[in-house]
């Protein structure tokens, strides 16, 4: 059981949800005043993913992410930042027998091209999806070769920024292990489990667990599960001694056909915290749980190094 839990705010995504949510956030404004809304509701992490404003698809573009940043940096309320390097991965196999004539949805780049953003912009945590994973029912298929996260776990190493690893199945578990072995992770890593995502690990408890019991010792951990099993995956990951997630990336609904906003999803989970007999951890609070520059020590870091080039 956890008491003291990490609550992490996944405000946009990159998914179609836009033509079934009419407040999805698209713009960079609006992407920060989502993580901002669910700071002040209780979240101690925004995950933020961008979208193109004019088409409301997700987007790599660097000059998003840093507008994004740039507001909830100069905002007057405190979150930690986390921004997603899984953006790139996506392949979609040519239909039927022409499997090698690739579909519109791909925008597949090198994983050390998906860090352009972490690079300029040295957010606090970033993703790295820990392994490749049939995605939906179509022909499309999420790209992270071992070679590729050992390019990008090594790069975020060297960068200084926390890897969040993202683990979509058992495999994806044991191959993140193996980068720890190898050096490529430094100690306390902090683990995402990704629960339900067709066609990774089904959101139940007794996947979560044998998860949980195979995670390495010192790491910290978070899990989730989409749509209407988000706040009972708040409970049951709580319960098993972990940090939890939601937001409009993984479910829209607070209630059975009640829209939901990012805010409002936050304090249901930190109701469903409270109710356990937790609490939900500040950012303050959630750097020290785990090892993480004080607020603003990496940004000043950063302009140290520029001054000195």
């Amino acid at each position: 059981m956890n008491y003291e839990v990490i609550v992490t705010c996944a405000v946009t995504g990159a998914g179609d949800t836009t033509s079934k949510h009419p407040a999805i956030p698209v713009t960079p404004k609006q992407i920060a005043e989502a993580a901002i809304e669910a700071a002040r509701a209780g979240a101690t992490v925004a995950h933020c993913h961008v979208r193109d404003p004019r088409t409301g698809r997700g987007s790599r573009d660097p000059a998003l992410y840093r507008e994004v940043v740039d507001r909830i940096r100069s905002s007057d309320v405190d979150v930690i930042i986390n921004l997603t390097a899984g953006m790139g991965g996506d392949l979609e196999i040519g239909a039927g027998e022409a499997p090698m004539q690739f579909g519109a949805g791909t925008d597949l780049v090198g994983g050390l091209t998906r860090l352009a953003h972490v690079e300029e912009l040295l957010p606090e945590i970033c993703t790295l999806d820990c392994g490749t994973l049939n995605f939906g029912n179509g022909d499309t298929i999420y790209v992270s070769t071992p070679a590729q996260l050992r390019a990008g776990a090594k790069r975020i190493q060297e960068l200084g920024v926390k890897p969040e690893l993202e683990i979509f199945d058992t495999g994806h578990l044991w191959f993140a292990k193996q980068m720890q072995k190898e050096g490529l992770l430094d100690d306390a890593p902090l683990f995402q489990l990704c629960m339900g995502i067709p066609w990774g690990a089904p959101a139940d408890v007794g996947t979560l667990k044998s998860m949980v019991d195979n995670m390495p010792a010192g790491a910290q951990w978070a899990g989730f599960g989409i749509g209407r099993m988000q706040m009972p995956m708040v409970a049951q990951a709580m319960l098993l001694g972990g940090h939890v997630r939601v937001g409009l990336e993984d479910n829209l609904y607070l209630d059975r056909g009640v829209l939901a906003s990012n805010g409002m999803l936050v304090q249901r989970a930190v109701e469903i915290i409270e109710r356990l007999g937790g609490r939900a951890l500040t950012p303050a609070e959630g750097r020290k749980k785990l090892n993480l520059p004080a607020r603003g020590e990496r940004l000043l870091d950063r302009r140290k190094i520029e001054q000195f080039a």
